[in-house]
């Protein structure tokens, strides 16, 4: 795409202080979209503002997507000061390792109302506005929504809500021109992964999974949303890409030869 493919448009992206949210806010911003980054912590959007192309516009605003009333505020404060949103980019996600029985009420609570609540909440406050213009929305999931890990049920079972809420909107939005679509990123050298990237065994045990033995940069990722929410995937809708460097063309046993 060119390098003003978005100009004039208006982008929110969630979770957008580190990581895949911040990389994706400067994709959209070096094609020329005015960037809303929204977090929860201030600092974290400032070097997402400070790293900002030059002669392009990151706009950062604090917010949690968990909060209903806040997110309504957000939406309505975005359109009322830029006149218009295009694309919504739900990226912000909360995680933490059990199984079931491991797993307290408060922790499972916070996982799911950040990724499934936080999505339900975006999509709704954004999408009158987003029917409006013809826009889009692109849920980032996660290679853990699509099938189990050991360990992550709260996470497993929010990212796979994310799934199928994607495909209900899909379905329910088209016809009033909202395409609605999911990346699933595998493993991603972000901050928050930094535990695994460390972790020289378990990091091992990643690149014998993933058939290009390394992890995804949070840019890569950033480059398929950008993708997704463009005019050349103007046809496409309901999709889930995965962005896990050929980890779901396995079948799932072990390498033999």
């Amino acid at each position: 795409m060119s390098a003003q493919s978005f100009a004039g448009k208006v982008v929110l992206i969630t979770g957008a202080g580190s990581g895949i949210g911040a990389a994706t806010a400067d994709r959209f911003a070096r094609d020329g979209a005015t960037v809303i980054a929204v977090g929860r912590t201030e600092e974290k959007l400032r070097k997402t503002v400070a790293a900002a192309p030059a002669g392009s516009t990151i706009v950062a605003r604090v917010a949690d997507v968990s909060d209903e009333a806040a997110v309504t505020a957000l939406v309505e404060g975005v359109v009322s000061d830029h006149g218009r949103l295009d694309v919504l980019v739900n990226n912000a996600a909360a995680a933490t390792a059990g199984t079931v029985e491991q797993t307290d009420t408060a922790s499972w609570r916070q996982v799911m109302n950040v990724v499934a609540d936080g999505v339900f909440y975006m999509s709704r406050a954004a999408l009158p506005h987003l029917r409006a213009v013809g826009g889009n929305i692109v849920n980032v999931g996660s290679a853990s929504g699509l099938g189990g890990d050991w360990g992550l049920a709260a996470y497993n079972a929010a990212k796979g809500a994310v799934v199928n809420l994607t495909n209900a909107m899909a379905l329910d939005h088209a016809a009033e021109g909202v395409r609605v679509n999911a990346v699933h990123p595998s493993l991603t050298a972000t901050e928050v992964a930094a535990p695994i990237l460390e972790n020289e065994s378990t990091l091992a045990a990643f690149r014998q999974r993933i058939p290009m033995q390394r992890p995804a940069e949070p840019q890569e990722v950033a480059d398929v949303i950008a993708f997704l929410a463009g005019h050349d995937a103007r046809f496409v809708n309901g999709v889930h890409l995965p962005v896990d460097g050929g980890l779901r063309a396995s079948s799932g046993q072990p390498r033999m030869f």
